[in-house]
């Protein structure tokens, strides 16, 4: 089980799974399968349907098209770090659609400031109007 805010994962809904990490490293990367690749379905998981939903509108490169999340996890040089950097970044984004966005409420505009508005405005309009070519 694994929490994400106030929310708990099984971990039968992750899929991990151990792979050779790229880049430097020297032997020990060439032979040891140090990298962990993070599977999550949305749509099969146990987050209620608005997590869900958020989660599937976010236009985030590692949700497929499928509603998969997909993390890849190589910083560290061994499988348990990667495995705890892999999880800890589903978390974060599992935490990043529980926090609702706050709905908008329209303001109207001052008196005062829809005057001054249209005082700039009618001052613009007069000093390009003076730009014009005079007759003499």
């Amino acid at each position: 089980m694994r929490q994400a805010g106030a929310i708990t994962i099984a971990d039968s809904e992750i899929e991990i799974s151990a792979i050779r990490a790229q880049g430097p490293g020297g032997q020990n990367v060439n032979k040891v399968s140090t990298a962990i690749h993070l599977r999550f379905d949305i749509a099969a998981s146990s987050l209620p349907d608005t997590y869900k939903e958020r989660l599937l509108q976010l236009h985030d490169q590692r949700i497929t098209k499928e509603g998969v999340i997909v993390i890849k996890a190589q910083q560290g040089r061994s499988q348990e770090k990667n495995r705890e950097e892999a999880l800890r970044r589903l978390q974060e984004l599992i935490a990043s659609v529980a926090i609702s966005p706050k709905k908008r409420t329209p303001t109207k505009p001052t008196r005062n400031s829809q005057l001054k508005r249209l005082d700039s405005k009618t001052t613009r309009g007069q000093v390009k109007a003076m730009r014009g070519k005079i007759d003499g």
